[in-house]
């Protein structure tokens, strides 16, 4: 029976995790961690019978506790209780599906305890992929990417060690906005920017998917995962959502992934790794696919994904000045208060009024993130 920490247990990955131990009978949670929707998680601890469980605000905590007192479960709050998951001896695999770069502490902590980390959480080696990388080398603490295109970069690496990556294939579907140039995105509604065509995702990294920041972060998420260059990563458009994402290896050869756009797949696959076991859900039919078709991203259309390629070079902190701004720019779209062109516009803005940091500690980690809060609430 293996034991299972989830952070992020009310988010999509969070949930689809959830399904997986539901259907598998050799997987068993020991700590659940949610945001602040008390009445799911409550209904997960019932289910789940969780040993530990955590909530961000002590309010809803103390909620929490008066609801299950009749379960024996410990209910903590606030980042204590996420470190407390992080390292708890009964977990061996950390599933860590927080959005922002509340993942980062936990991470670490849980590195530094030797647990297996299933990382769904771009933010934690986009900001800090630099102290992440070489801890959980140091710890021998394994590393698993839970996010579809990882996974699939993942998998095309088994098998070949030693042998030389000539280049990383990351596709994207292109999200909702495909194919429409930047004049015809003035007036576009949160609705439509829910409306992604192939995946169902949570809200912030749907809208990530139609602006291709969310691409520009599995490129940062990508160079350090794969040990790669920059320039060993190329996007590449492939709106059928097929293949999930390629390697090429020196000598020419491409190895790919395929799959129907189905999350419980990579998150399955990261908890049995290196085993595969038996996946309810639909199969890939290729006598149904007409065709499978290319596309070079358009950085006009979609500046964002190139500002994210000028923030790893710059390196730094910048990555972190990207997310942190994107995360709150993303906010204020999805509330009503900045227009959708404005998202990668803030984030620009950010990234040049950020006071460079070459190897930025956890502490600098956060205090770039709220000072690019402070500078935006200030001018939107």
């Amino acid at each position: 029976m293996k034991k299972i920490a989830l952070l992020g247990s009310t988010g999509s990955i969070g949930t689809q995790t959830l399904e997986i131990v539901r259907e598998q009978k050799d997987l068993a949670i020991v700590a659940l961690a949610a945001g602040k929707n008390v009445s799911l998680l409550e209904e997960q601890i019932r289910e789940f019978k969780p040993k530990m469980a955590v909530l961000w605000e002590e309010r809803d905590a103390a909620d929490l506790r008066e609801r299950v007192k009749d379960i024996p479960v410990t209910v903590l709050s606030g980042m204590d209780g996420l470190l407390e998951i992080a390292v708890m001896p009964e977990a061996e695999i950390l599933v860590t599906a927080i959005v922002g770069m509340l993942g980062i502490r936990p991470t670490i902590a849980a590195i530094e305890a030797g647990k297996t980390i299933a990382l769904a959480n771009k933010e934690t080696l986009v900001t800090a992929g630099h102290i992440i990388m070489p801890l959980a080398r140091e710890c021998k603490a394994p590393i698993l990417p839970v996010d579809s295109e990882h996974s699939a970069i993942f998998q095309s690496l088994n098998g070949e060690r030693g042998n030389h990556i000539h280049k990383i294939l990351l596709t994207a579907s292109g999200g909702p906005f495909r194919g429409k140039k930047r004049e015809e995105l003035g007036n576009i509604r949160v609705e439509d920017a829910l409306n992604h065509p192939n995946w169902s995702m949570g809200r912030k990294i749907t809208i990530d998917s139609a602006t291709m920041v969310n691409k520009g972060l599995e490129v940062m998420e990508a160079k350090w995962l794969f040990d790669v260059e920059l320039n060993q990563i190329q996007v590449v458009v492939h709106p059928q959502s097929v293949i999930h994402s390629m390697v090429e290896y020196e000598d020419g050869a491409v190895m790919a992934q395929l799959g129907t756009p189905d999350m419980r797949l990579p998150i399955q696959y990261a908890l049995y790794y290196p085993r595969r076991r038996s996946l309810s859900g639909k199969r890939l039919d290729f006598f149904q696919l007409t065709s499978l078709t290319f596309e070079e991203p358009d950085l006009e259309t979609f500046p964002g994904l190139r500002l994210a390629f000028t923030a790893m070079e710059r390196g730094g902190n910048i990555p972190t000045a990207y997310n942190a701004a994107n995360e709150k720019a993303v906010s204020l779209f999805l509330n009503g208060r900045i227009p959708f062109l404005q998202i990668p516009e803030i984030i620009q803005a950010c990234m040049e009024h950020c006071e460079y940091e070459s190897e930025p500690k956890v502490e600098k980690i956060l205090e770039t993130e709220a000072e690019v809060y402070a500078f935006i609430e200030s001018r939107w």
